[in-house]
């Protein structure tokens, strides 16, 4: 056989990604639950178009104003959209859902989903759409930010533990696991319960007890990597330690950290949840799946099923995505689960 016919013939190389990409599209779970993350990012980043009393494009008093549900506009400031009433040339384009997460109506508390209000309305008539929507903005931001906290502190002490070694490493290790021998949503009650309610005082404490799992990853993948041949080459040429860890042994490192963190993401909204259920999570009227769901303890009685179905559904959906996509991933990565 000639060297052009087996040159054919021989496997085109690819990329670690692309590998890593094909793989992943095999898991059909895995992809329609990023595909639904990806759609339930976009409706927390477009809230304010999908739900809220204020338009998205106003014509009033000879005057066009585009976006006032997000910008400020000085002649709008004292206008109460909620009652509102265009004239014969005024004009308003509307959110599909038209009612603002914390606006209440007595009238209409506790009606089970219709025409005005596909998903009902809770004990204060608030629109449970609306606020599962606008919820949707809490849950994601407290994923994301907390497990990006957990991912930067985990991964700087674990490269350290792992690349220095002996006191380091152990001093490291004897904090993991003290630890870990702490109930973490115990703790993480604890803390909320000293600080002022706050979504950011929530991020920083899930983040700021969830980096040992990291930690431990990263940890052990730089136990591997320091001993290969490039991290050898590196030092033998006098390169600063500062950057071999962070230029040539960290992003060697990192391929388990993002299905860990993917994980962590839907640990995170769980236990944000928890945390509005019990009353310690975001401040109100601020919209929460998990403060929606705690109003079902009072009202489940009086047949408000809606109150725990949707919002339990909301948490349920979002968390079992994440954990999928993980899977995905974290069998995409591993040659021993690859297809």
């Amino acid at each position: 056989m000639s060297a052009a016919v087996t040159h054919r013939l021989r496997p085109a190389k690819q990329s670690y990604r692309r590998l890593v990409f094909r793989q992943f599209r095999k898991r059909k779970q895995a992809v329609y639950s990023f595909i639904f993350l990806v759609l339930l990012a976009i409706v927390a980043l477009t809230a304010p178009f999908l739900a809220g009393e204020r338009p998205i494009y106003l014509k009033w008093d000879g005057r066009a104003y585009l976006f006032p549900n997000i910008l400020s506009y000085d002649a709008l400031v004292s206008v109460d959209f909620s009652r509102w009433e265009p004239g014969a040339n005024d004009r308003a384009v509307l959110p599909p859902i038209p009612y603002a997460p914390e606006r209440s109506d007595l009238l209409e508390r506790l009606e089970g989903p219709s025409r005005a209000h596909w998903l009902g309305t809770d004990d204060r008539g608030r629109d449970i759409l609306s606020r599962v929507v606008w919820g949707s903005r809490i849950s994601m931001s407290v994923g994301f930010v907390a497990v990006g906290i957990a991912v930067v502190i985990g991964t700087i002490i674990g490269a350290l533990a792992g690349y220095y070694g002996g006191l380091v490493d152990a001093i490291v290790l004897r904090i993991i696991e003290v630890m870990l021998t702490l109930p973490s949503f115990i703790l993480i009650l604890t803390i909320i319960a000293f600080l002022p309610p706050s979504i950011y005082n929530i991020m920083a404490a899930i983040g700021l007890l969830g980096w040992t799992g990291i930690a431990r990853l990263v940890r052990g993948e730089f136990l591997r990597l320091r001993e290969s041949d490039f991290a050898t080459a590196a030092q033998a040429t006098g390169l600063t330690h500062r950057r071999i860890i962070f230029r040539h042994l960290l992003p060697n490192a990192l391929s388990p950290v993002w299905v860990s963190a993917t994980f962590g993401v839907a640990g995170a909204i769980l236990t944000e949840s928890a945390l509005s259920f019990l009353g310690f999570g975001v401040p109100p009227p601020t919209a929460s799946w998990g403060e929606i769901l705690s109003q079902s303890e009072s009202y489940l009685h009086r047949g408000a099923w809606w109150l725990v179905v949707f919002p339990g559904a909301a948490i349920f959906i979002t968390v079992t995505a994440f954990n999928l996509v993980g899977e995905g991933l974290r069998d995409a990565m591993d040659p021993r689960l690859r297809e």
